[in-house]
């Protein structure tokens, strides 16, 4: 019986954990998803390297790049190995990669 309930603890803890973990998934309208895209191509940037840093949605950027606003949207942008990525501005972990 104990065993029983340690596996059914420990199976409800990995679906907590996973909810959380979904629950940190941005999601961008496709309007401000367009609107991001004529910003960007509108102000092109140099695109940075950053040897080592995978870009992910998750990874945090270093400090040393600079993010550049879109206005009226909440994160920021940058180009970073030819792909330009959203990044929360509070955190700097890349939200989106656009494509």
């Amino acid at each position: 019986m104990r065993l029983h309930l340690k596996t059914a603890a420990a199976g409800l803890l990995l679906l907590a954990g996973m909810g959380a973990a979904a629950a940190q998934d941005v999601i961008i309208e496709p309007q401000q998803e367009t609107i991001i895209r004529e910003y960007v191509h509108k102000q092109p940037l140099a695109s940075v390297k950053l040897p080592g840093v995978e870009l992910n949605v998750g990874t945090a950027l270093p400090d040393t790049v600079e993010l550049r606003e879109v206005p009226n949207v909440k994160y920021r942008y940058v180009v970073v190995d030819n792909q330009t990525v959203l990044v929360d501005p509070g955190t700097r972990k890349i939200v989106k990669i656009i494509q």
